[in-house]
């Protein structure tokens, strides 16, 4: 019996929400949109299961872009009388500098909630005036929804799981809160009510951004199953070790797999993302000319790994303003004779603040010369939110600062200079024009600009615009933590592990000793890196990406399926569609010469059974198949010959194709015939070592040998180490067997080594020229089967006809088990649907309009 609970999550994850706060006024003035839809915002929050297919033509001819994020790219200030607000872009803000990546032509569009409080009085006018000036959409939440969703699930659930962190304790995170979880679903199906209020879907592409919005897809595609849509995050995702421990983990997984596209700055954090959707719902990625992809029910989904980069002009432009203003001259006076090391941090745990503190402490006393000389500046950005731990790190901050500059300060001499307030970039950007080293040792961060603007910093600005450069000299140096998404991309920075105080100093010490000609060539390196990859660059690849994914959209058939955020769109060909009963038991009465080819694994017997002998329905009804003389019925399988012929044995006019089609035995007739030229099977004492010994490496692996082939199959092992030894395996084998007559082929959760010219298709291919040899064309072919090894059936019975193998105007029916890519043009979605269309064929076959028909199948 399900519990309450779990089926009041159901209801909530399916748009069926308790009362979290005041209930808006449904009749209130609503945002000018453009529906695809009939029907009002009222009728679309109900969330009913079924899924718009946007078939209409939208009213919008060119592409629209619209960006979604937890905060609108706006700066708001009250006015002075309490009337009235005034906006401004938030002209630092990565979601307003990445539509520079766009083509001037792309409109584009904001949805997301305001940094301040605005009044339900006034919330109407501020939307209007936003959607009119700025085309943005606020997205008002009510305050014990944004305090639970903010505060709440995002700031004390995901944002300390995804860095790492565990709430072991009170101390350490909030421990995992339903309410919260609720508020986070609600929070994201308001968003969606904004986006559904401006969105065109056939023109539309939708790019949602960072953990905030991870379940916003599943209401979108719930909306619009063909809507382009993206998902970038901005923040690491953590290993799946950690990540599991999350209780709405499959959830959240399954919410943005609902996307197109998803997005991360590092391999490492795509890696993990990729493992996790391998260990929790079975998925494994492919590569296909460089681009990594996910098949997810007939969708791919593509994964894409690219850092964000900075806004290069703007950072210039604010090298000149500082220039003029002689900014960088008052700060060179003010560390005349001095090093300066740099570290530009927000105040949070992961940073890693105390750490460089207590690196510089160690450096000042391994290396006495840099005492009097060496100077460390450290900016604290003020926190974003309600961190966890946050007065605990300032406090330690601030006493590892004293401490220090009590012990090896001296007048004139500060070694720790910590600015605590507000820097403005112009600030920011003077300190690193005077920068020998920027350090950065954050213990786990998504990206982190810092290095980014200190290089563009310290290059300056092109002497082609405004004669001498504007900056000091072209050399730079990087100390940086490996645990920070942009340290990949920087091959010439001195990487540390930041919890290793000793090594941390070092480094420092490295950095600033560095000749004057390494500091420039690595700078120059950096350089190259950071100009061609700026946040233009980061925006127009993934928009590039969602074209290229988002292609074959509008020519494929789409359906949405699923309760919840058990939600998914199947997409599949146009041609591919779910086998009519009725149309195959019409075309089977009609038909002279039958040729009906059945897998048995997976197909009539569910994957999951542990006994796989066949019941007696299953025997009874391949009987009265096998019964009309019209029929040649087989069972083709990967199974042995003695398991099949044991299983079979009351069928006696069944033929059976055993391991793949290596042994063949034609109905009626007991010997068994061997398909293959080669009957030589030396190589099995080659390949059975090897099996062995990653079997004995990899717990839950073990080794099936057949008659004709060996099998290594790791379906109990640790999925991640499973797939990675089968891929060894696969080349190992591959090596060694070079020269022997057979092929080594991966499957699901397998590899196998069998004789060359061995397949499923080879054997349809025989039957077929076998009954047309007798005569016996056969104008009516049925292939079904699940899994890999069947494809080649598939393939084979769409060329017989036009290779004279069938009769000309043959109905073929090739057919798999559940909704998924396939070369068969039906499908059925599980075995019991298997039986049932048996046993309707079955059913036809002892009607009196078969019986009365000629029996020896002729003319």
């Amino acid at each position: 019996m399900m519990s309450r609970s779990y089926t009041n999550l159901l209801e909530l994850a399916s748009g069926n929400f308790p009362v979290m706060g005041r209930e808006r006024d449904r009749d209130r003035r609503r945002l000018p949109r453009v529906m695809t839809v009939p029907g009002s915002i009222a009728e679309l929050d109900d969330d009913q299961a079924q899924s718009v297919s946007s078939d209409n033509p939208s009213s919008i001819a060119s592409d629209r872009m619209i960006i979604v994020a937890n905060q609108l790219p706006l700066k708001a200030k009250q006015r002075q009388d309490g009337k009235g607000w005034n906006f401004s872009w938030d002209e630092n803000s990565v979601l307003f500098l990445l539509k520079n990546g766009f083509p001037e032509d792309m409109e584009v569009f904001y949805v997301g909630s305001l940094t301040v409080d605005v009044g339900p009085i006034e919330q109407d006018d501020v939307a209007q005036l936003l959607l009119d000036r700025f085309k943005c959409v606020p997205t008002f939440l009510p305050p014990n929804i944004q305090e639970k969703f903010y505060d709440g699930f995002c700031k004390k659930q995901l944002w300390p799981l995804f860095h790492y962190m565990l709430p072991f304790s009170a101390d350490y995170g909030r421990r995992y809160d339903r309410s919260m979880w609720e508020a986070y679903v609600t929070a994201n199906k308001l968003f969606s009510q904004k986006v559904i209020e401006v969105i065109n879907p056939e023109d539309d592409f939708v790019w949602i951004h960072d953990y905030h919005l991870m379940v916003l897809p599943t209401f979108l595609r719930r909306r619009f199953n063909r809507m382009r849509m993206g998902f970038f995050l901005h923040s690491p995702w953590p290993s799946s070790e950690i990540y599991r421990t999350l209780p709405v983990r499959e959830e959240i997984l399954r919410a943005l797999l609902n996307s197109d596209v998803i997005g991360f700055h590092t391999f490492d954090y795509a890696r993990h993302f990729l493992s996790c959707c391998s260990r929790l719902l079975g998925l494994e990625y492919q590569s296909k000319r460089g681009y990594i992809g996910l098949e997810y029910y007939g969708r791919n989904v593509g994964i894409k790994i690219l850092p964000v980069g900075v806004h290069m002009g703007q950072i210039e432009s604010v090298i000149r303003l500082s220039d003029k203003e002689g900014k960088a001259e008052e700060l060179k006076q003010k560390f005349q004779g001095k090093t300066v090391l740099l570290g530009v941090d927000d105040m949070d745990i992961f940073k890693g603040i105390n750490l460089k503190l207590l690196a510089m402490e160690h450096l000042l006393k391994q290396h006495p010369k840099w005492l009097g000389r060496a100077v460390l500046v450290q900016i604290a950005n003020p926190p974003r939110g309600k961190g966890i731990g946050l007065d605990e790190i300032q406090a330690e901050i601030h006493e590892s600062c004293k401490r220090i500059n009590e012990e090896f300060g001296k007048p004139g001499y500060e070694p720790i200079i910590f600015i605590d307030r507000p820097v403005s970039i112009s600030e920011r950007i003077t300190y690193y024009s005077i920068a020998e080293c920027v350090v950065v040792t954050a213990v786990r961060d998504g990206m982190n600009l810092t290095p980014y603007e200190y290089i563009v910093s310290r290059q300056g600005i092109s002497s082609a615009e405004s004669g001498p450069d504007l900056s000091g000299p072209k050399k730079s140096m990087l100390v940086v933590s490996e645990f920070i998404g942009c340290s990949p991309s920087l091959s010439g920075a001195i990487r540390v592990n930041p919890w290793n105080i000793e090594a941390t100093a070092e480094a420092m010490n490295e950095a600033i000793s560095t000749d004057e000609a390494e500091k420039q060539l690595r700078h120059e390196k950096h350089y190259r890196y950071v100009s061609t990859h700026d946040v233009s660059y980061w925006s127009r690849s993934f928009l590039q990406d969602m074209e290229r994914t988002c292609a074959d959209h509008f020519r494929r058939r789409c359906w949405g399926i699923g309760l919840g955020f058990g939600f998914r769109v199947v997409a599949l060909d146009p041609s591919f569609r779910k086998l009519s009963i009725d149309a195959i038991v019409s075309d089977y009465e009609r038909a002279r010469n039958r040729a009906i080819l059945l897998d048995y694994d997976g197909t009539m017997m569910p994957q999951n059974s542990i006994n796989k002998t066949p019941s007696a329905v299953v025997i009874l009804i391949l009987n009265r198949l096998c019964g009309d003389p019209k029929n040649r019925v087989f069972i083709v399988s990967g199974r042995g010959r003695d398991s099949l012929s044991q299983w079979f044995s009351p069928c006696t006019k069944l033929g059976i194709a055993a391991e793949h089609g290596y042994f063949l035995r034609w109905p009626q007739d007991e010997k068994w015939e061997i398909c293959s030229q080669s009957s030589e099977f030396g190589w099995m004492r080659i390949a059975e070592p090897v099996m062995k010994l990653y079997t004995e490496a990899t717990d839950g692996s073990s080794i099936e040998a057949k008659e004709s082939a060996l099998v290594w199959q790791y379906r109990d092992a640790d999925p991640g180490f499973g797939f990675s030894q089968a891929k060894e395996m696969l080349d190992h084998l591959e090596s060694v067997l070079a020269n022997e007559p057979v092929a080594v082929k991966s499957g699901q959760s397998i590899v196998e080594v069998k004789p060359q010219g061995v397949s499923k298709g080879l054997v349809a291919e025989k039957i077929f020229t076998s009954m047309a040899e007798n005569g016996k064309q056969a104008d009516f072919v049925l292939c079904i089967g699940d899994d890999r090894s069947d494809e080649d059936m598939f393939e084979k019975i769409g060329n017989a006809a036009s290779s004279n193998t069938l009769s000309p105007f043959a109905s073929v029916f090739g057919c798999t088990v559940g909704q998924k890519p396939s070369k068969a043009k039906y499908y059925l979605d599980d075995s019991t649907e298997v039986i049932s269309m048996l046993e309707s064929l079955a059913e036809a076959t002892d009607s009196p309009a078969t019986s009365d028909e000629e029996t020896d199948g002729s003319p």
